[in-house]
């Protein structure tokens, strides 16, 4: 996935959010998506799911097969920001917006530890800005066709 150049799923309305994975490809540079679609975007502000509070311990899951309905995926194996192995760790999943190739996207982040969430760049202007567990609760900037 590192060699990615273009990312283009501009006609998946179904298409929500994205992994965070997708900022460590460093060819990426065009980018086709239907933000309207997205959590959390600057026209309407659809609201981000709530992800699992805290944190969780993986000797309890099975990581290869996890509840995509609990944790936004079907498999997490390895930590979003530092490319760990999460087998032994703990999961930190947060919400967080940021730039990718042309658009600013919603990024699911599976982080090994609290440190890597704090280590998260910053998202642009205009939107939640710090990692978060979503949910209907959470405070987002005003949206531009409110």
């Amino acid at each position: 996935m590192s060699s990615l150049q273009e990312f283009t799923p501009y006609t998946s309305y179904r298409l929500h959010w994205f992994p965070c994975e997708l900022t460590r490809c460093p060819s990426l540079k065009r980018s086709t998506v239907s933000t309207r679609a997205l959590c959390g975007n600057e026209k309407l502000r659809p609201p981000f799911p709530p992800l699992q509070p805290g944190r969780a311990v993986t000797a309890d899951l099975s990581l290869d097969d996890v509840d995509p309905g609990k944790w936004g995926t079907t498999a997490i194996r390895r930590c979003s920001v530092r490319d760990r192995s999460l087998g032994g760790a703990e999961i930190h999943q947060a919400w967080i917006s940021l730039p990718v190739a042309t658009d600013v996207l919603p990024l699911l982040v599976n982080a090994c530890s609290a440190a890597c969430l704090q280590v998260l760049p910053k998202p642009p202007e205009d939107y939640v800005q710090t990692p978060h567990a979503g949910g209907p609760g959470l405070a987002q900037p005003t949206a531009d066709y409110a």
